[in-house]
């Protein structure tokens, strides 16, 4: 008789387990994770942001990048991080955490919050926009809204290597960024909406594609590319003098 193969595991248990994989090593080697906690960190000086007495949280904190940045920068109380990513949250026991799968929606204790930051955590999560609508949903009125993900159209380069070698491309698909402003818009007056690019110099396939794994962000709801699959892909990746982009949006919003 064949053997059957079990089911494969719903896709956040596979972020999960890349996620937890490169738990150790995440700080080090998430360069543009960093850079974008600082932006957000940077806006909310500028703009002497000042939030509402009530929660406080990071959705999919991972590691507390964005919190970190986002207690310098306003002070007060100390955000909740929120991940479903155990050894993420392990690098710093010493903070306010919680482990939860935001596809479950938000915990109950975040109704009403006066803060909800999120960085490089919503698009992977299912329906990013209706996603988003609930977090706006759960502020309190004069809440914010602090928001950074990356959006369609980054990774050209690995999309059109793809297409010429004939195999899937196995990058994330990433949100649109009009469905989830339209979405924000609906309940928050916007203060800050910055379409961002950003472009990282092209190591070739092999070493790009190892740099995903190693932050452990290389879950994809797509299989896996068999050996040979992954070799005429790498024959043809550009050459280093193409770049490689990441769309980013960055939203700030405050409920009304």
């Amino acid at each position: 008789m064949p053997v059957l193969k079990p089911p494969p595991p719903p896709f956040s248990a596979a972020v999960n387990s890349c996620f937890s994989g490169g738990a150790s090593a995440y700080d080090s080697n998430a360069r543009l994770q960093s850079a974008i906690a600082a932006r957000l960190e940077r806006l909310c000086i500028s703009q002497e942001l000042r939030l509402p007495r009530g929660p406080r949280a990071d959705l999919g904190a991972g590691s507390g990048l964005l919190s970190r940045a986002l207690e310098r920068g306003l002070g007060g109380e100390a955000f909740l991080r929120v991940d479903q990513c155990e050894a993420l949250l392990r690098q710093d026991t010493q903070v306010p955490q919680l482990q939860w799968d935001l596809n479950d929606g938000l915990p109950p204790q975040l109704e009403g919050a006066a803060c909800l930051a999120s960085s490089f955590a919503l698009q992977w999560l299912e329906h990013p926009p209706l996603q988003l609508q609930q977090w706006c949903s759960s502020l309190q009125q004069g809440g914010w809204l602090l928001l950074a993900v990356p959006t369609s159209g980054s990774f050209p380069l690995w999309s059109e290597a793809a297409s010429h070698a004939g195999v899937p491309c196995t990058a994330l698909e990433l949100p649109d960024a009009d469905p989830l402003i339209d979405r924000a818009q609906q309940q928050l007056e916007i203060h800050c909406l910055q379409r961002l690019r950003f472009s990282r110099p092209n190591p070739g396939g092999l070493a790009f594609l190892q740099q995903i794994k190693t932050l452990g962000a290389q879950a994809s709801r797509g299989p896996q590319l068999t050996a040979g699959q992954l070799r005429r892909l790498l024959r043809c990746w550009p050459g280093t003098d193409q770049a490689i982009l990441w769309n980013v949006l960055v939203l700030i919003g405050q409920k009304r």
